[in-house]
Order: structure tokens, then C-alpha cells, then sequence
């Protein structure tokens, strides 16, 4: 036996788009993580800005393809038996780089062995393996069963859409187009009434702007309850798009606590508090309206960190006055008010 048992499970996991402050944009990319021994694979793999294939926005005839070939009954896709694992959660072209492991049949059992980066059809293991990941060895039925749900339907659902309430219609217009440009739907409302159940189930978050009175508020939340749809009710900060984006993003994040890698973010004065669950890139940009409502926007940090709280030094006129703090990793994003 070339390793111990290692369990395997599947869980909804997702890159968090986001909108740049170069103008630029981060795709919203969903999907399926793999969970060895209770604890997302991608998570050790230090900073790795990446998604699996069982992506939920690829075509249905190309998932179960990934799927099945993970069960191996098909033909891997690259040289030696290899696999991809994780690629680029913008093109997923090999070309961009993506962890590629070996997959095989040992009797009942499945082994996934020889972690590696490639950038082409060839891995060369001495100099970008990863030596410190696996070999796993996961029991052949519960491997079976976790992929097979994939495709018996039983899995969730990872798609997301938006509904947008507010009284500032181009605000509202202009999040709309954000938020379909890094993948996820959205739509504009002043309100919910008559509109049916199965409409109000199609959303997986709603979105208060700050001039919806706390009655409009009720109302809606009514509606989804009435509907028994459980949405995550979002309660925007400032019109700002970015700021929002963020928010939303945060709000579509429905893995538990322990399944991310951003875990805690407060902002006061002049630094912030950041907790991490494993190595990765953390960036902190300020957003600021200044007493004529102008936006003024900063980045203030951009750097790996391990494991646990850090408390980093702000630059204090970014964040003075009416100001915000998001924290962004490549799967999570966090935001706070900054208090004085």
C-alpha cells in the first residue's frame, strides 16, 4: 500500500470575481472542490489563484465528461495518466499553468499521486512537483459516490443571481453590468410585490441600496420567507460599485467559516486586523468618499500571509473619514466600515 487512507468528499466552492481598480475585471468562477480529509485540496497548495474542472459554469455535456474521467472511465487527458486538478479560473488553458496529478486504480481504491505545475503536455516532477502533497489513497465507494452525485443530479446547484432594490437607478445599472461581467446574474427592482414564488427562487442574494426604507425592506424579506427561499439579504454600504461587488461577493460565499481562507476582518483608525486559515495572497484596498461625495480608492497592502492574525499598519489619510476596507484572497473577500 504506497499510502494511508485518506477520506475524499466534494463540496461548493468559488473564485470571488471582483471589479479592479485598474479598470479591470475578476471572473466570478464557481465550483466543486475537492475535500481530503475534511479540508479543501486547493488549500495546500499555498497561493494558488485556481479552480477545479468540475466547474458549474462549463457546458453540461463537458462537466459529466470531467466527471466520468475522474472515475476513470475514460482516457487521461495528458501524457503518463495524468489529470488536471486545478487550472486557470480566467481561460483554463493549459498553456496559463495547472496542478496536474497522476490518477489510478489500485483493486477497489483510487490513488492520485505526483502532484505537479505544468504549462504543457509533459511534467517534469523534479522541477515543479509538488513533493510535500500526497500520494492519497481514497476507498473506491466513497470516492464513487461523491463524484457520482455529480451526475445523478443529487449535488447543489452553484450558479448564482442577484436582485438589485434601490432608488438609484444608475448606481443600480451600473452594479448590474459589473456583476454580469464577472459572471454573475443580476437584476433591478424597486420591489417584490406580485412577483411569484418561482421567480424569487431563482436568487441567491438581495440587495438593499441605502435609500430603501426599513418597511420596503420588510416587505421583501417577507416575500422570500412567504417563498421559503433562502436568500442572503445584503444591506449595501456606499454607492460604490467595487464596494459593492465585494459585498455581494461575500454574501454568495456560503461555505462554512472552516473551508476559507479569509476568516476575519476589522478595520479601526489607522490598521486592520486580518485572519487567514493557510498561506495566501492577502490585498487591502480602501475606499473612501470624501464631504462632496467623491470616491477616492487605495491600495494599501499586498502580501502572502501564513496561518493565523495579523495586524497591519493602514495609511491613515486613505482610510479617514467615511471610508471602507475589502479584503480580497482568491477565493474570499471580506468588508468592513472603517471605524474611528
Amino acid at each position: 500500500m504506497c499510502a494511508e487512507y485518506a477520506t475524499f468528499g466534494l463540496a461548493p466552492a468559488m473564485r470571488a470575481g471582483g471589479v479592479l481598480t485598474d479598470g479591470g475585471y475578476q471572473v466570478h468562477r464557481d465550483f466543486v472542490d475537492f475535500i481530503v480529509d475534511g479540508r479543501p485540496l486547493l488549500f495546500r497548495l499555498s497561493d494558488l489563484d485556481a479552480v477545479s474542472p468540475l466547474a458549474s459554469d462549463v457546458p453540461p455535456a463537458i462537466f459529466t465528461a470531467q466527471v466520468r474521467s475522474l472515475l476513470l472511465e475514460s482516457a487521461a487527458p495528458l501524457p503518463g495518466g495524468r489529470y488536471v486538478v486545478y487550472g486557470c479560473p480566467e481561460c483554463e488553458d493549459l498553456a496559463c499553468g495547472a496542478v496536474t496529478a497522476v490518477i489510478r486504480r489500485d483493486g477497489e481504491d483510487f490513488i492520485w499521486r505526483d502532484f505537479a505545475w505544468q504549462t504543457d503536455e509533459h511534467a517534469d516532477l523534479d522541477l515543479n512537483g509538488y513533493h510535500g502533497i500526497g500520494p492519497f489513497r481514497f476507498r473506491g465507494a466513497e470516492y464513487r459516490a461523491a463524484l457520482s452525485a455529480l451526475l445523478d443530479g443529487s449535488a447543489p446547484d452553484t450558479r448564482r443571481r442577484v436582485l438589485l432594490i434601490g432608488a438609484r437607478v444608475a448606481v443600480l445599472a451600473k452594479l448590474a453590468a459589473a456583476l454580469r461581467t464577472i459572471g454573475v446574474g443580476a437584476d433591478i427592482a424597486h420591489d417584490t410585490d406580485a412577483v411569484p414564488a418561482d421567480e424569487l427562487r431563482g436568487y441567491d442574494a438581495v440587495v438593499f441600496g441605502r435609500g430603501v426604507g426599513e418597511r420596503e425592506r420588510a416587505a421583501v424579506r417577507d416575500a422570500f420567507e412567504r417563498a421559503r427561499v433562502p436568500v442572503a439579504f445584503v444591506d449595501g454600504l456606499a454607492p460604490i460599485v467595487p464596494l459593492l461587488v465585494a459585498q455581494i461577493e461575500h454574501a454568495l460565499d456560503r461555505g462554512p467559516v472552516e473551508r476559507r481562507r479569509l476568516t476575519g476582518l476589522a478595520a479601526r483608525g489607522g490598521t486592520a486586523d486580518v485572519d487567514v486559515s493557510s498561506a495566501c495572497r492577502v490585498t487591502l484596498t480602501a475606499y473612501r468618499l470624501d464631504r462632496f461625495g467623491r470616491l477616492h480608492t487605495h491600495e494599501l497592502f499586498d502580501q502572502v500571509l501564513e496561518p493565523g492574525r495579523h495586524r497591519i499598519a493602514l495609511d491613515g489619510k486613505a482610510v479617514r473619514g467615511q471610508s471602507f476596507l475589502v479584503a480580497r484572497t482568491s477565493g474570499s473577500v471580506l468588508v468592513t466600515a472603517v471605524t474611528h
